[in-house]
């Protein structure tokens, strides 16, 4: 089976074919930390690691980046507004993203890269350009991007380029240049970037840079001329990833990115997500209410990223129940009693479809829906099966669970479950010896010590189910 991507840039499925399977470039536009990040941007971050994970499953050698954006309009008026420097206003907000990323079950990326440790390779950046006649400075020490010398500008988006808008970061410079459609690669000192320590030298002036040029510098410098990924919110298609392609390739002359995957909007209770409304939810606000990190994860995957996700908290009790059954299968594929003198069962077929049909779903366009449905097919039929068979071969039982947890090293669900569980193998392995040995009590009627046991695991948070398959268990939530 092979990959399709939907790429903007072709408006198509494309075959996913990069130019180095051993070295997949992947850069993905992360938050502007001015403010704490909110679900909505989290379903991009979500779906930034469900690629990630994705590619590394079907065998591709990842160099994936991820930018933070600390300078630029919003996050030099915040901090001057707070009486802080760049620095010490950003830090706490970039380190909310990461951890609550951490809760949510993102892997970790290779790089998470500042705009602000990049404004060297900005500034030759810009020198390329400036040479090359694609943009020109202003009597104040600012430098623009000319459009009109860039005949390929409006690709990504399909918008014309006599009637391109320039946008609201765009529109919001207040410097002279010759075009309203213009954008600025630098930006001159102003008294607000002086007070919080946004200025730099350049050859032009002293000043700062521009939006769009801090993701192609990062861009280029951490992955190289032409990524095979570019990854973003469907906001940012103009104008901000249509000035990386014209800063780019302008500058290298060669294709940017080969593929560019953009996420829709979220909405929140049926309404689209904004602070006026009061639409505005974070993730760690979730995480107080007592939602876990799993649970929200399996709402923010549960749609594919091209369609509409509605975010509520009903959906996200509704995800909770569903990460339950889940764990609860896990759980049951681990403990299900074995016997060597047994007739083999269907298990493994059912195993192997279940794989080929989550790879099916996965290679077009990662259909996340389609895929989470594989998955609870094959929990229903295995759970049928293992409600008919009270002993199963080993190997079976080994080809199963083998697949459920290959499958979930895409999903991240059941990992991050159990991360949030708090039991460790070490624990876990505890566990299953206090119910051993409660069971062997209950074999010889001890039955003192068969409740002793049962209520210390109980004040450790620790369930347990007895039935005809013996023992089970499980923590209780907040356990």
């Amino acid at each position: 089976m092979a990959l399709h991507l939907f790429n903007t840039l072709t408006r198509q499925l494309d075959l996913f074919d990069p130019a180095d399977p051993e070295r997949v470039g992947v850069y993905a536009c992360g938050p502007t930390v001015y403010g704490h990040a909110h679900v909505g941007n989290f379903r991009a971050f979500v779906f930034y690691d469900l690629v990630h994970r994705y590619l590394e499953w079907k065998g591709y050698g990842v160099r994936f980046v991820m930018n933070l954006t600390d300078v630029d309009d919003k996050t030099i008026r915040a901090a001057f507004e707070q009486g802080q420097t760049l620095e010490e206003y950003t830090a706490p907000f970039a380190e909310a993203v990461l951890r609550e990323s951490d809760a949510l079950g993102i892997r970790r990326m290779d790089l998470y890269p500042r705009a602000t440790a990049y404004v060297d390779r900005m500034i030759e950046l810009v020198s390329t350009l400036l040479d090359r006649g694609l943009a020109y400075r202003t009597s104040d020490g600012s430098v623009f991007y000319d459009i009109s010398a860039f005949p390929n500008y409006g690709c990504l988006s399909g918008k014309d380029l006599d009637q391109a808008r320039t946008g609201e970061r765009v529109a919001a410079d207040e410097y002279g240049k010759d075009d309203v459609r213009d954008f600025a690669l630098w930006k001159a000192a102003k008294p607000e970037d002086r007070a919080v320590g946004a200025v730099w030298d350049a050859p032009w002036g002293e000043g700062r840079p521009g939006w769009h040029l801090e993701c192609s510098a990062m861009g280029l410098a951490e992955i190289g001329d032409t990524l095979d990924l570019h990854l973003g919110g469907e906001d940012l298609i103009f104008p901000h990833h249509e000035g990386e392609i014209a800063q780019s390739e302008g500058a290298t002359g060669k294709p940017f990115a080969r593929f560019w995957l953009h996420v829709k909007h979220l909405r929140v209770e049926g309404s689209k997500m904004s602070k006026s409304t009061g639409n505005f939810i974070r993730v760690k606000e979730l995480l107080d209410e007592g939602f876990t990190g799993a649970a929200i994860r399996h709402q923010l995957l549960s749609v594919q990223y091209r369609s509409d996700l509605n975010f509520t908290r009903d959906g996200l009790a509704a995800s909770a129940r569903a990460l339950r059954r889940l764990l609860d299968f896990d759980d049951r594929l681990r403990d299900h009693p074995v016997g060597e003198d047994v007739p083999e069962t269907a298990l493994p077929q059912l195993a192997r479809r279940a794989s080929r049909d989550f790879e099916a779903a996965m290679d077009q366009d990662l259909n996340v829906s389609g895929a989470l449905g594989a998955v609870f097919v094959f929990l229903k039929e295995v759970n049928a099966l293992l409600d008919r068979n009270e002993r199963l071969r080993m190997e079976e039982l080994d080809a199963a669970r083998r697949v459920l947890q290959s499958i979930d090293d895409v999903l991240g669900l059941i990992e991050t479950g159990r991360r949030e569980s708090g039991i460790d193998e070490e624990e876990r392995a505890s566990i299953e010896a206090m119910v051993a040995e409660r069971e062997a009590a209950r074999a010889s009627r001890d039955w003192a010590r068969a409740d002793e046991i049962r209520d210390d695991l109980a004040s450790r948070g620790i369930v347990l189910e007895d039935g005809p398959e013996g023992t089970r268990w499980k923590r209780l939530a907040g356990g």
